[in-house]
């Protein structure tokens, strides 16, 4: 293998050279996986309903859009954790979606576009967040002394030359 190519999945580290995902991550997976299907699934099958919680919307095709996606993003947390499969792209595509997301409940709630019921949703990404963060980067007991943080390298992000 070449200086700067991605590891298999099988293979990658983490902290003392153990390949499985650490202690909840599956757990989390499933978690957010069946919020994000639920919620994006929800202008899809019932407009009418999430209208009546979240407001009127001006461009229906575009809710719907949104949903599919989150839905998308949803399944691909399920099927991850199904799959019981580490590293990759999974944990940078969780807290970056959540922090989209929540940016957007944030910033148009107080521009007065959204409803205030979105800061509801703001406060669970920014938990799913948290949680990534401390399930991430908390000390992991190792054989040496000195347990270390999952670092980029133990999620396949190529090494820079």
């Amino acid at each position: 293998m070449e200086q700067g190519d991605v590891q298999p999945r099988a293979s990658l580290p983490r902290g003392s050279g153990d390949p499985r995902p650490p202690a909840g991550y599956q757990t989390l997976l499933w978690v957010q996986g069946l919020y994000f299907a639920l919620t994006g699934v929800w202008p899809l099958v019932s407009m009418e309903t999430f209208l009546a919680v979240t407001g009127p919307k001006g461009d229906l095709w575009l809710v719907q859009t949104v949903g599919i996606l989150i839905t998308v993003i949803g399944l691909t947390f399920l099927v991850g954790a199904w799959q019981r499969e580490w590293g990759g792209a999974v944990p940078f595509l969780a807290v970056g979606s959540a922090g989209a997301l929540a940016a957007v409940d944030a910033v148009f709630v107080a521009k007065g576009i959204l409803s205030p019921v979105y800061l509801l949703d703001a406060l669970v990404e920014a938990l799913l967040i948290a949680w990534w963060l401390v399930l991430l980067f908390r000390r992991q007991p190792r054989d040496s002394a000195s347990p270390s943080p999952v670092l980029p390298r133990d999620l396949g992000v190529p090494a820079s030359s």
